[in-house]
């Protein structure tokens, strides 16, 4: 794999691990938004891709099966962080909706929210490095690096 390079406040930064929230940021109601498979796809051959959720509908193994990807059940916002921290925190684009996915924003290498049908924590927001308006504008940032260069030069 070929790490995905971002122009990041102090430089140009490799990133080979990409992290993503479930329940509300790739879904909704538990079943995957259209147009995010696909885009997972193309971005398996630069990323590591994991998914940490709760799995509050019980639907994410079933849903994803097909994708190159690893799911991780986790409990809370904490167990994320850890997860994060551990794949290399600085290496690592986090993106998530919810209020369980604000630690994992401050160890992660850049934090992106997104606002998806299902809304987004009012503290996510502050503590991410970029806010989408929803994942597949998210993940489109992450597979055209140039995108994010005027949103997060000094």
């Amino acid at each position: 794999m070929t790490p995905v390079v971002l122009e990041m406040p102090g430089g140009a930064r490799p990133f080979n691990h990409l992290v993503l929230d479930y329940t509300g940021t790739l879904s909704l109601d538990g079943r995957p938004l259209e147009g995010v498979a696909e885009r997972l796809r193309r971005l398996a051959s630069d990323l590591q891709i994991t998914i940490l959720t709760a799995d509050t509908f019980g639907t994410v193994r079933e849903a994803v099966k097909e994708l190159p990807l690893e799911i991780r059940l986790i409990r809370d916002g904490e167990e994320k962080a850890e997860a994060v921290s551990a794949m290399g925190g600085g290496e690592v684009i986090a993106i998530g909706n919810g209020r369980n996915d604000i630690p994992m924003m401050a160890v992660a290498g850049l934090g992106i929210a997104v606002m998806g049908p299902e809304g987004a924590a009012a503290g996510l927001l502050s503590s991410a490095q970029v806010v989408t308006r929803d994942i597949l504008d998210a993940l489109d940032l992450v597979a055209n690096p140039l995108r994010l260069k005027a949103t997060l030069r000094d």
